[in-house]
């Protein structure tokens, strides 16, 4: 895995990726922040816990700007000092996604079933059954550890996390439909094709992904890790925002403003991803590059 960082390509498609999350995150921050308090008691609510767990994210990233900044300049750093940087970085995200618990709370108690499907469902599982793999992540990051352990629940937390892109972005897509009516899709080849990449295609990479994962788990060394492997699914995760993203400022709004553009566009706290191919591609190629 160190020669992983060592390739050049890599560290450099690394610095790029955390770097757009980092900015990305500083920017939704602010957002968010600067709106808190503009509408009802319940948006204030959930407007407050969604900025804290932001806040939270945005340390995460500059912990992981920081640690990749040293590998990016040459130095490096120790593995105690790497697994001290990835476990706080881990605990950032985790109190990120317990924020969203209180949006999922509303999302179900609302009587209606698509916000259930759009929102209560997916900020339910995300913020519970995430941030569990991701503490168990964080105890396992110890240096008096196995890695067996954290590669388990590294593993868990990343089919997890495609799962969640999938129920986010599907459920958005589905409620959509509802709110819009089936011809918002059947007279829009573009609506289609985007439909379809995400309520197929995500779920076919998460499929890939609990496959991939399982294998590995199995087998629990981190040095049968196939990087290449890794690299497909973060290239394909990447291209799924970026295709959804440039056909929308090719097109526009396709078929009109609709929940899946005010979701995609403005809500999506996950846009940042469009930058993966950065690193995915050359980790894909990563023995002809090394």
């Amino acid at each position: 895995m160190h020669n992983v960082i060592e390739n050049r390509f890599i560290r450099a498609g690394l610095f790029i990726v955390v770097f757009s999350w980092f900015i990305f995150t500083v920017y939704e921050f602010t957002r968010s922040a600067v709106n808190i308090g503009k509408f009802n008691f319940v948006v204030f609510l959930l407007d407050t816990t969604g900025t804290i767990g932001l806040a939270f994210r945005m340390a995460a990233g500059l912990m992981a700007l920081l640690t990749i900044s040293f590998f990016a300049a040459g130095r490096g750093l120790t593995e105690p000092e790497t697994l001290t940087s990835l476990r706080w970085i881990i605990l950032g995200e985790a109190v990120y996604l317990l924020a969203l618990f209180p949006s999922g709370i509303i999302g179900l108690i609302i009587p209606n079933i698509g916000i259930v499907i759009e929102w209560g469902i997916p900020c339910i599982i995300e913020s519970i059954i995430l941030p569990f793999a991701f503490f168990k992540l964080f105890m396992e990051l110890k240096p008096q550890h196995e890695r067996g352990g954290a590669l388990k629940w590294g593993l868990t937390a990343g089919t997890v996390y495609i799962f969640v892109f999938w129920l986010n972005n599907a459920g958005n897509w589905i409620y959509t439909v509802m709110e819009m009516g089936l011809a918002y899709l059947a007279n829009y080849p573009l609506n289609i094709l985007s439909f379809t990449l995400t309520v197929i295609g995500l779920f076919a990479l998460a499929l890939y992904m609990a496959k991939f994962s399982r294998e590995l788990i199995k087998r629990g060394a981190v040095e049968e890790v196939d990087i290449q492997k890794v690299g497909v699914i973060a290239t394909l995760l990447g291209l799924y925002f970026l295709a959804v993203y440039m056909m929308w400022i090719l097109f526009g709004s396709v078929g009109g403003w609709s929940p899946w553009y005010q979701w995609f566009l403005g809500h999506n706290m996950d846009l940042w991803a469009v930058c993966l191919p950065i690193v995915g591609v050359p980790m894909t190629f990563y023995r002809r590059l090394s």
